[in-house]
């Protein structure tokens, strides 16, 4: 039968109950499908104009380079951002110490390893109020580069990417914070760190060239925010950001500068300690001036709980990597012992499914019960991830205390479950057991932990942002192996054994990792990589060195070929990872 052209869907497709997708050409009009592929022809010529802006004629004009907006537009109550339903955007910037004078608008790319921070003028901040910010110019360029008002942009480029730096943050609440008065917004501070790592994660495209802008505004608006204590969660947050950024630069002692400064603000906001109720523990109630605000709803007080363990993860992985003690402390001490309940999803906080914890030490808790958990939010994506960061640096602490007047860890006695807790101090002594004891206990520990992880096969069908921490949830836990095991390769064969098939999980678990999935991996398991090859490159020079003939390399040669095949993805991201890539090449090329 013909269509008889009835609007808006013909006979037939109603018959057939597809009204919803009748559509047809009447020469009278344009089809949604036409209309469809009108609008996305418009969005990617915008995406071509955005991306090369030098090759293309704009579509709209955005930004006037000899008109600086104020960061808060007087033409809004709410702020320099209009509503998502509006495209006109103001200047982004926080504000600024620097003062403004003629601007030339030099556009070249400059990396962030060879520009140094502009040296910021103490007695401009004093004139500077977060309450007035409406007032207070913005930051029209850096060394003579100006930014077109991209904000809006910037947020998107960053939220799919927010859990590579360890923020867990509620999007609809970030979004909307755009419009609202400046008292309400989310301090300069956390959003120029965002549009930072927008920048960074873009630094192929034209994007990139606005990098050192931002990160000198994000650096600029530190010392304001930490006027206001309603304002220390963007405090936190933005210094870890600030130092994954410099360390997976390679960037190492900026870096842990930023790591120390966030660990040293969330003890002394007491997030390590918040209650059932959501409010910080206060021990004495004499001085309340480092309280926060209660929390106003359930998403706030989980933002709290998921802040604090993007410290605690910060600091304990990095830690390692920096080869210094964590900062963090963790003691039976009642004003350093975490009693944070472990974290959940933000959705879980927003639907009230929720888990308060008892009070009672988290990671001792977990350490006691030999890497296992009597909690169900001790079972989420985001808390398997603080469990595999404690391992990790629990392992390399307790490996590099050993001394050689200990007996051989490899000869280590049955578990028990007591051996455990003094590895919870930041300073643990192990004086209540033997080194073997608590080495084999340890041990125990990290393979009950994986034993609790997803398995490698069913990781695939995770969505995606479970898939990419459970990848980090594995290298992790592999990596603990590897720290556990690696000092006492050379002179002990079990330990060196167990390194080998650690190192070979972890490579195991790379083979689940899609090209796609590099552009949103942690930087943490460049490290985890490294560890591993590290661990092949001893067992290729012993295998080459044995005596009186070499033996197969071969096997290990195409392990750390691997290897070196996902650690030259992930460098071309990370600067620090391809630093680990050119050691990983010259050992095999025998240099």
């Amino acid at each position: 039968m013909r269509c008889d052209g009835v609007k808006p869907a013909c006979a037939q497709c109603v018959r057939a109950k597809k009204g919803d997708a009748c559509e047809y050409d009447d020469g009278k009009g344009k089809t949604r499908t036409q209309i469809m592929r009108e609008h996305i022809a418009r969005l990617e010529m915008r995406i071509r104009e955005l991306e090369n802006p030098e090759q293309s004629a704009p579509s709209m004009t955005l930004f006037d380079p000899h008109a600086l907006s104020p960061y808060y537009s007087e033409s809004s109550s709410s702020s320099s951002y209009d509503s998502p339903g509006k495209l006109s955007y103001s200047t982004s910037a926080s504000p600024t110490p620097f003062p403004l004078g003629e601007q030339d608008h030099h556009h070249s790319m400059i990396s962030p390893l060879t520009v140094s921070t502009p040296e910021i003028d103490p007695a401009a901040w004093e004139s500077l109020s977060f309450a007035n910010l409406a007032s207070v110019p913005a930051v029209g360029s850096f060394n003579g580069m100006e930014a077109p008002p991209l904000d809006h942009i910037l947020l998107e480029i960053f939220i799919p990417h927010r859990h590579q730096c360890g923020l867990d943050i509620h999007v609809g609440r970030l979004r909307d914070s755009l419009g609202l008065s400046p008292e309400e917004q989310h301090h300069p501070v956390l959003m120029n760190a965002i549009y930072l790592w927008a920048c960074y994660l873009s630094r192929s495209g034209s994007l990139g060239q606005y990098e050192q802008l931002y990160l000198s505004r994000t650096l600029a608006a530190l010392s304001d925010a930490m006027q206001y204590m309603s304002k220390a969660l963007d405090l936190i947050r933005a210094c870890c950001m600030l130092s994954v950024y410099y360390l997976s630069n390679g960037r190492l002692l900026e870096g842990s500068y930023y790591s120390a400064a966030a660990c040293t603000l969330a003890v002394q906001c007491r997030l390590h300690q918040i209650s059932p109720e959501g409010r910080s523990m206060n021990l004495d109630g004499w001085d309340a001036s480092f309280e926060l605000p209660p929390p106003k709803d359930n998403v706030e007080r989980g933002e709290r709980i998921s802040t604090f363990w993007q410290v605690f993860n910060l600091d304990r992985c990095w830690s390692v990597v920096l080869r210094r003690p964590a900062t963090l402390p963790e003691s039976d001490h009642p004003m350093a012992s975490i009693t944070t309940p472990w974290p959940q999803r933000i959705a879980d906080y927003e639907n009230e499914d929720l888990d308060f914890g008892s009070g009672s030490p988290t990671i001792r808790g977990f350490f006691v019960q030999q890497g296992q958990s009597n909690s169900l939010s001790g079972f989420s994506t985001a808390a398997l991830r603080v469990k595999a960061s404690a391992l990790y640096e629990g392992a390399n602490r307790l490996s590099s205390s050993w001394s050689p007047r200990e007996s051989c860890p490899a000869l280590s006695s049955r578990p028990q479950a007591s051996i455990l807790i003094p590895l919870c101090h930041r300073t643990g002594s192990l004086a209540s057991g033997s080194f073997s004891e608590n080495f084999g206990a340890f041990e125990h520990s990290i393979m009950r932990f994986i034993t609790t992880l997803l398995p490698l096969h069913q990781i695939g069908g995770a969505i995606p942002e479970d898939k990419y921490a459970l990848i980090v949830i594995h290298s992790l836990a592999h990596a603990s192996m590897i720290r556990l095991h690696a000092p006492f390769m050379r002179d002990d064969g079990v330990s060196r054994e167990k390194a080998i098939r650690a190192a070979r999980s972890l490579i195991h678990v790379t083979k689940l990792i899609s090209d796609a999935d590099f552009e949103f991996l942690d930087p943490v398991i460049g490290p985890c990589w490294a560890s591993a090859a590290k661990v092949l490159e001893s067992e290729l020079n012993r295998l080459q060195s044995s005596w009186p003939d070499p033996l197969n390399t071969m096997e290990v040669r195409g392990d750390l070929e691997a290897l070196l095949y996902v650690m030259t993805k992930l460098g071309a991201k990370f600067p620090l990872i391809a630093y680990h890539c050119a050691k990983v090449q010259s050992c095999l090329d025998g240099e």
